[in-house]
Protein backbone atom coordinates (compact mmCIF):
# COMPACT_ATOMS: atom_id res chain seq x y z
CA UNK A 1 0.00 0.00 0.00
CA UNK A 2 2.88 2.38 0.79
CA UNK A 3 4.28 1.84 -2.72
CA UNK A 4 0.88 2.59 -4.25
CA UNK A 5 0.56 5.85 -2.31
CA UNK A 6 4.10 7.00 -3.18
CA UNK A 7 3.68 6.19 -6.88
CA UNK A 8 0.31 7.94 -6.99
CA UNK A 9 1.76 11.03 -5.32
CA UNK A 10 4.61 11.10 -7.85
CA UNK A 11 2.17 11.02 -10.77
CA UNK A 12 0.04 13.72 -9.17
CA UNK A 13 3.11 15.88 -8.49
CA UNK A 14 4.12 15.77 -12.14
CA UNK A 15 0.53 16.50 -13.16
CA UNK A 16 0.18 19.53 -10.91
CA UNK A 17 3.49 20.88 -12.20
CA UNK A 18 1.70 21.34 -15.52
CA UNK A 19 -1.70 22.07 -14.01
CA UNK A 20 -2.38 24.95 -16.38
CA UNK A 21 -2.33 22.45 -19.26
CA UNK A 22 -3.88 19.49 -17.45
CA UNK A 23 -7.32 18.02 -18.10
CA UNK A 24 -8.80 15.37 -15.81
CA UNK A 25 -11.08 12.50 -16.70
CA UNK A 26 -12.45 9.06 -15.92
CA UNK A 27 -12.33 5.86 -17.95
CA UNK A 28 -13.37 2.24 -17.81
CA UNK A 29 -13.93 -0.79 -19.95
CA UNK A 30 -13.33 -4.43 -20.78
CA UNK A 31 -10.21 -6.53 -20.15
CA UNK A 32 -9.40 -9.65 -22.14
CA UNK A 33 -6.72 -10.98 -19.83
CA UNK A 34 -4.29 -13.87 -20.21
CA UNK A 35 -0.94 -14.99 -18.84
CA UNK A 36 2.10 -16.57 -20.46
CA UNK A 37 3.40 -19.63 -18.57
CA UNK A 38 6.87 -21.10 -19.01
CA UNK A 39 8.91 -23.71 -17.19
CA UNK A 40 8.79 -27.46 -16.68
CA UNK A 41 5.25 -28.85 -16.96
CA UNK A 42 3.66 -25.45 -17.55
CA UNK A 43 0.02 -25.54 -18.72
CA UNK A 44 -1.34 -23.63 -21.71
CA UNK A 45 -3.59 -20.86 -20.35
CA UNK A 46 -6.59 -19.27 -22.02
CA UNK A 47 -8.14 -15.81 -21.62
CA UNK A 48 -10.64 -14.60 -19.07
CA UNK A 49 -12.84 -11.51 -19.10
CA UNK A 50 -12.26 -8.72 -16.60
CA UNK A 51 -12.64 -4.96 -16.35
CA UNK A 52 -10.77 -1.77 -15.51
CA UNK A 53 -11.94 1.54 -14.07
CA UNK A 54 -10.23 4.69 -12.85
CA UNK A 55 -9.07 8.16 -13.73
CA UNK A 56 -6.47 9.98 -15.81
CA UNK A 57 -4.73 13.28 -16.35
CA UNK A 58 -4.10 14.47 -19.89
CA UNK A 59 -1.39 17.10 -20.27
CA UNK A 60 -0.89 18.66 -23.68
CA UNK A 61 2.78 19.14 -24.54
CA UNK A 62 2.08 20.59 -27.98
CA UNK A 63 -0.37 20.01 -30.84
CA UNK A 64 0.95 16.52 -31.54
CA UNK A 65 2.03 15.14 -28.16
CA UNK A 66 0.51 14.71 -24.71
CA UNK A 67 1.56 13.16 -21.40
CA UNK A 68 -1.16 10.89 -20.03
CA UNK A 69 -0.76 9.16 -16.60
CA UNK A 70 -3.60 7.02 -15.26
CA UNK A 71 -4.64 5.29 -12.02
CA UNK A 72 -6.74 2.16 -12.66
CA UNK A 73 -8.26 -0.74 -10.78
CA UNK A 74 -7.91 -3.78 -13.06
CA UNK A 75 -9.07 -7.42 -12.84
CA UNK A 76 -6.80 -9.89 -14.67
CA UNK A 77 -5.62 -13.51 -14.70
CA UNK A 78 -6.03 -16.63 -16.82
CA UNK A 79 -7.70 -20.03 -17.05
CA UNK A 80 -5.90 -23.36 -17.43
CA UNK A 81 -6.39 -27.12 -17.12
CA UNK A 82 -4.19 -29.21 -14.87
CA UNK A 83 -3.95 -32.94 -14.24
CA UNK A 84 -3.46 -34.01 -10.62
CA UNK A 85 -2.17 -37.50 -9.83
CA UNK A 86 -3.07 -38.38 -6.24
CA UNK A 87 -1.82 -41.96 -6.46
CA UNK A 88 -5.32 -43.38 -5.99
CA UNK A 89 -6.49 -41.73 -9.19
CA UNK A 90 -5.96 -39.01 -11.77
CA UNK A 91 -8.09 -35.89 -11.53
CA UNK A 92 -8.63 -33.34 -14.31
CA UNK A 93 -9.02 -29.86 -12.88
CA UNK A 94 -10.10 -26.54 -14.40
CA UNK A 95 -8.33 -23.61 -12.74
CA UNK A 96 -8.69 -19.85 -12.89
CA UNK A 97 -6.32 -17.25 -11.47
CA UNK A 98 -8.36 -14.18 -10.47
CA UNK A 99 -6.01 -11.23 -9.87
CA UNK A 100 -6.78 -7.62 -9.00
CA UNK A 101 -4.24 -4.83 -9.50
CA UNK A 102 -3.91 -1.11 -8.97
CA UNK A 103 -2.18 -0.15 -12.21
CA UNK A 104 -0.40 3.12 -12.97
CA UNK A 105 0.22 3.46 -16.72
CA UNK A 106 2.35 6.44 -17.76
CA UNK A 107 1.46 6.98 -21.39
CA UNK A 108 2.76 9.28 -24.10
CA UNK A 109 0.33 10.05 -26.91
CA UNK A 110 1.08 11.08 -30.47
CA UNK A 111 -1.79 12.60 -32.44
CA UNK A 112 -1.45 11.38 -36.02
CA UNK A 113 -4.56 13.41 -36.84
CA UNK A 114 -6.66 15.85 -34.84
CA UNK A 115 -8.75 13.02 -33.36
CA UNK A 116 -6.71 9.81 -33.79
CA UNK A 117 -3.74 9.06 -31.54
CA UNK A 118 -1.14 6.37 -30.96
CA UNK A 119 0.16 5.75 -27.45
CA UNK A 120 2.98 3.95 -25.67
CA UNK A 121 4.39 3.87 -22.18
CA UNK A 122 5.45 1.83 -19.15
CA UNK A 123 3.14 0.56 -16.43
CA UNK A 124 3.62 -0.47 -12.82
CA UNK A 125 1.01 -2.62 -11.11
CA UNK A 126 0.43 -3.42 -7.44
CA UNK A 127 -1.33 -6.68 -6.57
CA UNK A 128 -4.24 -6.11 -4.19
CA UNK A 129 -5.99 -9.49 -4.37
CA UNK A 130 -5.36 -12.94 -5.81
CA UNK A 131 -7.53 -16.04 -5.80
CA UNK A 132 -7.36 -19.50 -7.37
CA UNK A 133 -10.66 -21.06 -8.38
CA UNK A 134 -10.49 -24.82 -8.97
CA UNK A 135 -13.27 -26.98 -10.42
CA UNK A 136 -12.97 -30.77 -10.10
CA UNK A 137 -15.55 -33.58 -10.08
CA UNK A 138 -18.38 -31.06 -10.17
CA UNK A 139 -17.08 -29.21 -7.13
CA UNK A 140 -15.76 -25.63 -7.08
CA UNK A 141 -13.21 -24.40 -4.54
CA UNK A 142 -11.88 -20.82 -4.31
CA UNK A 143 -8.83 -20.13 -2.17
CA UNK A 144 -6.49 -17.24 -1.49
CA UNK A 145 -3.44 -17.30 -3.78
CA UNK A 146 -1.69 -14.05 -2.92
CA UNK A 147 1.38 -15.91 -1.65
CA UNK A 148 1.88 -17.36 -5.14
CA UNK A 149 2.47 -13.97 -6.76
CA UNK A 150 4.86 -11.04 -6.51
CA UNK A 151 3.33 -7.83 -5.19
CA UNK A 152 4.62 -5.65 -8.06
CA UNK A 153 4.30 -6.09 -11.82
CA UNK A 154 5.96 -4.11 -14.62
CA UNK A 155 4.76 -3.93 -18.21
CA UNK A 156 4.76 -2.01 -21.47
CA UNK A 157 1.61 -0.60 -23.06
CA UNK A 158 0.93 0.02 -26.74
CA UNK A 159 -2.36 1.32 -28.03
CA UNK A 160 -4.48 3.70 -30.05
CA UNK A 161 -7.37 6.03 -29.34
CA UNK A 162 -9.97 8.22 -30.96
CA UNK A 163 -11.52 11.44 -29.62
CA UNK A 164 -15.15 11.60 -30.75
CA UNK A 165 -15.57 14.99 -29.07
CA UNK A 166 -13.49 17.13 -26.73
CA UNK A 167 -14.93 15.10 -23.84
CA UNK A 168 -15.69 11.59 -25.11
CA UNK A 169 -13.06 9.15 -26.35
CA UNK A 170 -12.44 5.44 -26.89
CA UNK A 171 -9.28 3.40 -27.01
CA UNK A 172 -7.70 0.00 -27.32
CA UNK A 173 -4.48 -0.99 -25.53
CA UNK A 174 -2.32 -4.06 -25.10
CA UNK A 175 -0.20 -4.57 -22.00
CA UNK A 176 2.87 -6.78 -22.38
CA UNK A 177 4.03 -8.14 -19.02
CA UNK A 178 7.80 -7.74 -18.67
CA UNK A 179 8.44 -9.36 -15.30
CA UNK A 180 7.81 -12.75 -13.74
CA UNK A 181 4.92 -12.25 -11.31
CA UNK A 182 5.17 -15.78 -9.89
CA UNK A 183 6.84 -16.24 -6.50
CA UNK A 184 9.57 -18.83 -7.09
CA UNK A 185 12.26 -20.51 -5.05
CA UNK A 186 15.89 -20.93 -6.04
CA UNK A 187 16.24 -23.42 -8.91
CA UNK A 188 12.61 -23.05 -10.04
CA UNK A 189 12.50 -21.90 -13.67
CA UNK A 190 8.73 -21.31 -13.74
CA UNK A 191 7.53 -17.95 -15.04
CA UNK A 192 4.16 -16.25 -15.33
CA UNK A 193 3.72 -12.92 -17.10
CA UNK A 194 0.54 -10.88 -17.35
CA UNK A 195 -0.87 -9.85 -20.73
CA UNK A 196 -4.04 -7.80 -21.10
CA UNK A 197 -6.00 -6.42 -24.07
CA UNK A 198 -8.12 -3.49 -22.90
CA UNK A 199 -10.98 -1.73 -24.66
CA UNK A 200 -12.12 1.44 -22.93
CA UNK A 201 -14.23 4.57 -23.10
CA UNK A 202 -13.32 7.81 -21.39
CA UNK A 203 -14.84 11.12 -20.38
CA UNK A 204 -12.69 14.24 -19.99
CA UNK A 205 -13.97 17.05 -17.75
CA UNK A 206 -13.84 20.41 -19.47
Amino acid sequence: MKKIILSSLLVLAVSFTYAQKAEFGIKGGLNIANQSFSGDGSPSPSSIIGFHIGGFVDIKIDEKFSFHPELLYSTQGSKFDFVVDEGEGIFYTENTFLLSYINIPVMFKYYATEKFNLEAGPQIGFLVDSKLKTEVLGQSITQDAKDLFESVDFGLNLGAGYDFTKSFSAGVRYNFGLTNVLETESGDNSEVKNNVLSISVGYKFK
